[in-house]
């Protein structure tokens, strides 16, 4: 079984940056894909990124290509979603996932909230 934690959310001005945190414990860290899910109020959940286990492929939703990075540190068992040019359209509660597969990310953390007050 895997636990993932989410840390780093708050709030945030429109154009500033925050960078959320997912510790991961339970299995090898190293061998899951990892991604990052958002649901703002009244709305579904949707994709944000994710990554491969070993880093090397990254995908992104369309709505933050070019402004937000993810990236893994498979020592720390951690992955990280650093965002920039926040808007607040991206006020969201943030959920780190864990899967086989990019596509596949089907084990979540508890949330994080990210608030972009314009």
């Amino acid at each position: 079984q895997v636990q993932l934690v989410e840390s780093g959310g708050g709030l945030v001005q429109a154009g500033g940056s925050l960078r959320l945190s997912c510790a991961v414990s339970g299995r090898t860290f190293s061998s899951y894909a990892m991604g990052w899910f958002r649901q703002a109020p009244g709305k579904e959940r949707e994709f944000v990124a994710a990554i491969s286990w070993s880093g090397g492929s990254t995908y992104y939703a369309d709505s933050v290509k070019g402004r937000f990075t993810i990236s893994r540190d498979n020592a720390k068992n951690t992955v990280y979603l650093q965002m920039n040019g926040l808007k607040p359209e991206d006020t969201a509660e943030y959920y780190c996932a864990a899967g086989d597969s990019p596509d596949g990310l089907d084990a979540w953390g508890q949330g994080t909230l990210v608030t972009v007050s314009s």
